[in-house]
């Protein structure tokens, strides 16, 4: 079975209705993707190519993730319309984060070191959160940062919908 850019697939999957690969690959000989198998959150809105998920972390509020559906590792692995495709649902979803979250800075991030699945964080900040002005990724600043808004799941869906092409799927 071949998988996007002529990768060989071990398996093929149906998971939440979107078809996902363990890619047999350049470090991932004989492990299975996390983003393959799972949905990697809470979907919110999903298309064949990709889906929108909401980040299960009580310190960031609205952090959301960008899974492109196949097996690809790089965004230059994409054809220049998939990218384009990509980037306009990750450009909404910040415009959705920022609207409903009114954060002080945005934070748009690909990175794939430990997954190594194209995907993209989108991740509101503010500059009391745990670990401003680091990345998530970085050493703790404060413990107790004050309490941001809270935005419901279906309010996310439902924006994110009439943000995206009402044609394509909801998750």
């Amino acid at each position: 079975m071949v998988c996007s850019e002529g990768m060989t697939c071990s398996i093929f999957l149906q998971v939440q209705s979107l078809q996902y690969c363990d890619i047999l690959g350049a470090g991932m000989t004989g492990k299975i993707c996390e983003l393959c198998t799972t949905a990697g959150g809470t979907v919110l809105w999903a298309s064949p190519t990709c889906r929108v998920v909401l980040v299960d972390d009580p310190s960031y509020p609205g952090f959301c993730r960008v899974v492109w559906t196949a097996h690809v590792r790089e965004m230059s692995d994409l054809e220049p319309a998939q990218r384009q495709s990509l980037m306009n649902v990750v450009f909404a979803v910040e415009t959705v984060v920022r609207s409903l979250f009114t954060p002080d800075k945005m934070n748009l991030a690909s990175l794939g070191n430990l997954t190594p699945h194209l995907h993209w964080h989108v991740i509101p900040r503010w500059h009391d959160d745990r670990h401003f002005p680091e990345p998530i990724w970085g050493s703790v600043q404060r413990d107790a940062p004050r309490p941001h808004p809270a935005v419901s799941a279906d309010t996310l869906r439902q924006a994110l919908g009439k943000q995206l092409h009402p044609d394509e799927h909801q998750g």
